[in-house]
């Protein structure tokens, strides 16, 4: 299927499906500055998946108080990771020019990049404020499925992140990607020229965002069902690295805006993806191996002690108890133990063997004392 030239950039179509946006890069402009819609999307994933992940730190045993100081880092940690990463895999475009390095608000942040900043920096914070590494890398990576499913869509919005030709009922098309392609196929030293792609204008692309953000949500809702059933810390982790691993080896294979080792046809994403699926997958089989011979060795964290009283601490901390009562309230409800109940006739003063005014009975049951009156009667 052909489709018709479009020299407005700001539109995007999807001739089968027979829809057309048209849509602005710049959101609204600030003091001058202009917002990228593509920066607001980017930060709505983030505070998305920050909300729900710390609503659900419990449940893997962290505690909020000391993980904030690792979340902070790990973003950090991120988005420096994805510029630097995506950089230094097109170091030519960038070398002569600091402010362009820094400049993120067109795109140019790699995921694998961020990734691997955010779990680098992460680490370090989650050691420095004794947070354990394994279950808050478990939460971390259901954060990491809703942040991307959701920012794939800066991508649409510039036009980004498309493959090559397809036939596909969800083939796109549009004014900045119909240029890129023209550019980038006709001179010498466009990207696509340069690695053998033969992509023609006239005809639709794959939208490599939507498969990917599609292929993220799934896997977010998958794993955070099966987090509630996961069998050792970590699992949660290797599962993502599975998951989003395979999708991205396929997936890259369509793109025409990949990042290559260097002058060869390799693509990094999709070599690193390959490695860190089979390792993922390797390392899961290993444990479960492990967990069936040793099944106590792998206790939850969220089921230790030590999880529970660092929660229970943060807790009453926030409630302005006094450091000398969060340990101290527990030896206080041993004081009193109803469990005896010798104990219990002893505080509601109810043992009759300890009263002194009444005399034992006879064997026959009468009381004395009525054996008396009645002898009286008789006389």
């Amino acid at each position: 299927m052909t489709v018709d030239r479009i020299y407005d950039q700001n539109e995007i179509r999807f001739p089968k499906l027979g829809w057309v946006f048209h849509i602005n890069k710049t959101a609204f402009t600030v003091f001058g500055v202009d917002i990228q819609w593509y920066g607001i999307i980017i930060t709505a994933g983030l505070l998305l998946a920050m909300i729900y992940c710390f609503s659900k730190m419990k449940r893997f045993g962290i505690d909020t108080d000391r993980a904030i100081d690792v979340v902070i880092v790990g973003i950090i940690g991120g988005l420096v990771g994805a510029r630097l990463y995506y950089v230094a895999f097109r170091w030519d475009e960038y070398k002569g020019s600091l402010k362009e390095i820094i400049n993120t608000r067109g795109g140019g942040l790699a995921i694998y990049g961020g990734i691997i900043g955010a779990i680098g920096l992460g680490y370090i914070a989650a050691r420095i404020r004794k947070v354990r590494a394994l279950p808050m890398l478990d939460i971390t990576v259901l954060g990491f499925l809703l942040g991307q499913g959701i920012g794939r869509w800066g991508n649409f919005v510039n036009q980004e992140a498309f493959g090559t030709n397809t036939n596909s009922v969800f083939g796109m098309t549009g004014g900045t990607i119909q240029n890129r392609i023209l550019n980038e196929t006709s001179y010498l030293d466009g990207d696509m020229h340069a690695h053998g792609l033969e992509v023609a204008v006239d005809k639709m692309v794959h939208p490599c965002f939507l498969y990917e953000s599609f292929w993220c949500i799934l896997g977010f809702i998958v794993l955070s069902w099966f987090s509630k059933h996961r069998k050792y810390d970590g699992q949660i982790f290797l599962m993502y690295l599975t998951w989003y691993g395979a999708e991205r080896f396929v997936v890259e294979g369509f793109r025409t805006d990949s990042l290559y080792l260097g002058s060869s046809n390799l693509r990094v994403s999709q070599v690193l993806s390959a490695v860190v699926c089979i390792a993922s997958i390797i390392l899961q089989i290993v444990l479960f191996m492990k967990r069936r011979r040793d099944p106590e060795a792998f206790v939850l964290y969220a089921n230790t002690e030590e999880s529970h009283r660092l929660i229970e601490e943060s807790r009453r901390k926030r409630m302005g108890m006094p450091p000398e009562d969060i340990m101290g309230d527990d030896d206080d409800d041993d004081d009193i133990s109803f469990d005896d109940d010798d104990d219990y006739d002893d505080i509601i003063g109810g043992d009759d063997e300890e009263t002194d005014d009444d005399e034992p009975a006879d064997e026959d049951g009468v009381d004395d004392n009525e054996n008396d009156e009645a002898d009286k009667e008789d006389e």
